[in-house]
């Protein structure tokens, strides 16, 4: 099976990121989607955020309320030693389950920095990424980038739509009190 990985924080997962894993099982371009669940990004503070395990639950909660996704909300990450790195996750399932081929899922704004991940070579070479938009990031010209410094590098760039919302804007509103309902999972 074709698996595309999509990890991060999810603290709270909403319609954008539903938008994103509908695209990713649409028209066969991948069998499933594995909703990973990192216990701390290292590119966000730890503050104000939800623990990984209730983060897990409120994932396991969002997907439910979809029956039709093709999602499987992953705890891999929890059970895993820091520190937590992406090519280490992806070894663990790829151990796990010989027999599918997994994508990393990242968004525009992380292909602009993935060369400074752990072993970002391995990544784009032995799993390769699946590429959604973000505002204000050229994914064609970031993707023109990185094949000039590595033709090996398996970067693939789908149409998704983009929602402008984040999450951190989402706990930022609730934090004042405003109703965010309308855009959760």
């Amino acid at each position: 099976m074709k698996i595309a990985v999509f990890s991060g924080s999810f603290d709270p997962l909403h319609i954008g990121h539903l938008a994103i894993m509908e695209r990713l099982t649409a028209d066969g371009l991948f069998d499933r989607v594995y909703l990973v669940i990192s216990p701390q990004n290292p590119w966000k503070s730890a503050e104000n955020v939800l623990t990984a395990r209730d983060r897990h639950e409120a994932a396991v909660a969002a997907v439910q309320r979809h029956p039709g996704l093709r999602v499987d909300v992953e705890d891999i990450e929890l059970g895993m030693d820091p520190p937590h790195y992406t090519i280490r996750t992806l070894d663990a399932l790829r151990e796990r389950e010989p027999g599918n081929r997994f994508t990393l899922v990242i968004g525009a704004d992380n292909l602009e920095r993935i060369e400074q991940w752990r072993e970002a070579e391995r990544v784009l070479t032995e799993y390769g990424i699946c590429v959604y938009p973000r505002a204000g990031y050229d994914m064609a010209q970031l993707r023109r980038e990185l094949h000039r410094r590595n033709r090996r590098y398996k970067i693939r760039l789908i149409d998704a739509p983009q929602v402008d919302i984040s999450s951190t804007q989402i706990r930022e509103a609730r934090a004042k009190g405003i109703d965010m309902s309308r855009y959760l999972m």
